[in-house]
């Protein structure tokens, strides 16, 4: 049985149970939000590591995206960006490789990372079409099936597949007058077989059959959004919508079927719109979790696209949004650094955090109180602990001349608030 079939069994298995205590819910709410859909337990059947739950009420969770490319194709690079996005609090991590041995960086990445893996088939479908010197349009969705089940059975966690695109969706496609056109890549890819072969998308057509092979080894489908808006000209227009509807029927399906599933929503939102996009989503889709590739609420950010992402997800997981994905300062100019991994995280996790306490989650305002005692505390060490980045909180506080008084901080010296304060509300 698969973990939705159990859960709707009434099963309370030992991962309900652990994950509970993570979250600090009662194992009866996390088993019934699994049966109904709005909560997913993410974990290959074959992988040692503890589930990624996602879905409220548990607190809002965070993807981190490595990979190779032609670009720059050194697994050894993107083993320690996982390393890092991890030690940092990443919650998954997405292989987005288009470089290289795919299945031995896959392998390497599952033998050392401790938290959910996700892939895009896809693009290992265009590799292999080229290496065999074809175009990807020239595939069967037998050679498409074929990948699926390998990366199933090698143990990764969740796939990104792209059923929402189809005849229909593509039709709609060509007659919105979009900006940006479509930038997601296995969205395109799939768009274009559909267009070039004049034939269904063999996710959407044949999607009882991805079923299947995902309820094997317990795999979470997570339906991949191929006509995100790529600028905010482009946001919640027909086709983004059109395809939301698509994904609406299929997260039933999958319901039915007893796999997890999950929905990837936008890309690039203006502010004003983040919320509708939530609503919309939720209502469409049966309330399954909902995660967001930011959203970038500014499209003139590049070199600061993680701060322009972390301000969209905070809105967005405080409107309802479950799974962030990372955006790091690089993004739309090259490859991530290590040093901008750790960026991309710490930015989407104060995002997520900040959504936790206005979704009223206990542990994320303990949290916050107890770091601000800390402060009025003067106790800089605890303070320093408790930062959501100690590393960067430390050098920063290092940097003072060797002989300030620690009792405060540099910036208010003798005139230090916390100090006058405390003596008037001490004074008898």
């Amino acid at each position: 049985m698969t973990r939705v079939e159990q859960a709707k069994s009434g099963l309370i298995s030992e991962e309900i149970q652990k994950a509970a205590i993570r979250e600090g819910l009662s194992p009866e709410i996390v088993r019934s939000a699994m049966a109904n859909g709005t909560m997913v337990l993410v974990k290959n059947r074959k992988r040692q590591i503890e589930p990624l739950l996602l879905g409220s009420p548990s607190r809002v969770k965070i993807n981190a995206n490595i990979g190779t490319s032609s670009a720059h194709a050194d697994i050894k690079d993107e083993l320690e960006k996982m390393r890092i996005a991890v030690h940092h609090g990443a919650d998954a991590i997405m292989d987005l490789s288009t470089c290289g041995d795919l299945k031995k960086i896959r392998e390497e990445l599952l033998k050392e990372c401790p938290v959910a893996i996700g892939t895009v088939p896809l693009y290992e479908l265009a590799i292999r079409a080229r290496e065999r010197g074809m175009s990807v349009l020239q595939t069967t969705a037998d050679d498409l099936f074929e990948i699926i089940t390998e990366h199933c059975e090698q143990g990764i966690d969740f796939l990104t597949l792209h059923c929402g695109i189809n005849l229909q969706t593509v039709a709609r496609f060509k007659e919105v007058n979009r900006l940006a056109g479509a930038t997601s890549r296995g969205g395109t890819i799939i768009m274009e077989w559909i267009y070039r072969n004049n034939k269904e998308n063999p996710l959407y057509e044949q999607f009882d059959r991805l079923l299947d092979i995902l309820a094997k080894n317990d795999v979470a489908l997570s339906l991949g959004d191929g006509f995100r808006p790529g600028a905010l000209h482009d946001a919640t227009d027909r086709v983004q919508i059109e395809e939301l509807i698509v994904l609406g029927d299929l997260v039933k399906r999958a319901k039915q079927k007893n796999v997890g599933v999950f929905v990837e929503g936008p890309g690039h939102v203006p502010l004003h719109q983040v919320t509708a996009n939530i609503q919309i989503q939720k209502s469409l889709c049966d309330n399954a979790p909902f995660y967001v590739l930011g959203p970038l609420v500014t499209d003139v950010s590049p070199g600061y696209d993680h701060i322009s992402a972390a301000i969209g997800g905070a809105v967005a997981a405080m409107a309802g949004a479950d799974f962030l994905c990372y955006v790091t300062p690089a993004e739309h100019l090259r490859l991530p650094s290590i040093e901008d991994v750790r960026e991309g995280v710490i930015a989407s996790r104060i995002a997520a955090h900040a959504a936790d306490i206005s979704r009223g989650n206990p542990s994320a305002i303990e949290w916050d109180n107890a770091i601000s005692k800390a402060k009025i505390d003067l106790d800089w060490e605890r303070m320093l602990s408790l930062c959501i980045d100690p590393e960067k909180a430390r050098s920063y506080r290092k940097s003072l001349p060797p002989q300030d008084d620690s009792s405060h901080c540099s910036m208010c010296g003798e005139f230090c608030a916390i100090r006058r304060s405390r003596s008037v509300q001490q004074e008898s």
